[in-house]
């Protein structure tokens, strides 16, 4: 029996994985981050949501339980900046990159489709601005400018990328980088969820933009840039920095799940 895994299964795992992270993590953040409750015999009302603590740690959750499933199908990326990373640090053939991205676009979009339908099912909900989108200046949380949130989603992502390629490497403890993955991504959004509501992630950024509107569609152009200048930085150090320079696809160790050869 052939282990080589079809090129439609890894389109699919890379589809259902990025519509797990979207409607694990954007879905969190729009139904469960903040819930107001009220206490009826004092008539006062308190938080009883998951705020940015449960978001970031919703996120890291989807990786962690995705690149488990279906890691060993595909790669488990779900990212179109992880794809670049991989493609570029010698763990993913440049040919597989377009349907990767396209697979990554459609699961997000599909996820955002899904949280605004339910969302929608709540008297008194207006996607505009509450779709969970990145922005920048008066759409970042925070307020934070265009070239803050442009350097912290350079700097994130590049790590981001560090991090995965070191998790997945044939040297790296076995089994472990599911973990590392999915705790470097919370660690990632409990940084910048106040800076850009965290994207590291077009795909992420794409599948929730056009429903929430309110300028977000205008900005998302940020978010496809500073992700892939980060990933392209990340696919590119690592590489060079801990593996001798191997940058020739099937020259670096592979690992058991994550960033790895699929095939």
């Amino acid at each position: 029996m052939s282990d080589v895994v079809s090129t439609p299964a890894k389109w699919l795992a890379e589809l259902f994985g990025t519509f797990w992270l979207v409607f694990g993590g954007c879905g969190s953040a729009v139904f469960a981050a903040k819930v107001i409750a009220e206490d009826s015999g004092t008539s006062t009302s308190f938080q009883v949501g998951i705020g940015f603590l449960g978001v970031a740690l919703a996120f890291g959750l989807t990786v962690v339980t995705m690149a488990y499933a279906v890691g060993h199908i595909s790669g488990g990326h779900f990212n179109p900046a992880v794809t670049l990373g991989a493609a570029v640090g010698g763990r993913l053939p440049w040919k597989d990159l377009p349907g990767y991205w396209v697979s990554q676009i459609v699961g997000g979009l599909l996820a955002g489709a899904a949280i605004y339908a339910i969302a929608s099912g709540k008297d008194g909900f207006d996607a505009t601005g509450n779709m969970a989108a990145n922005g920048f200046g008066d759409h970042s949380p925070s307020g934070y400018s265009l070239a803050a949130v442009l350097l912290a989603e350079i700097i994130l992502t590049a790590f981001f990328l560090i991090v995965i390629l070191g998790a997945t490497d044939g040297r790296a403890p076995k089994g472990f980088g599911p973990l590392a993955i999915g705790l470097s991504l919370t660690l990632i959004h409990l940084i910048s969820i106040p800076i850009s509501n965290t994207s590291v992630n077009p795909a992420r950024s794409t599948a929730v933009a056009f429903f929430n509107g309110d300028g977000a569609p205008g900005q998302l152009w940020a978010f496809w840039v500073a992700p892939l200048v980060g990933g392209l930085i990340g696919g590119l150090l690592y590489p060079l920095l801990f593996e001798n320079g191997k940058f020739k696809y099937g020259s670096s160790a592979t690992a058991d799940s994550g960033v790895a050869d699929p095939s």
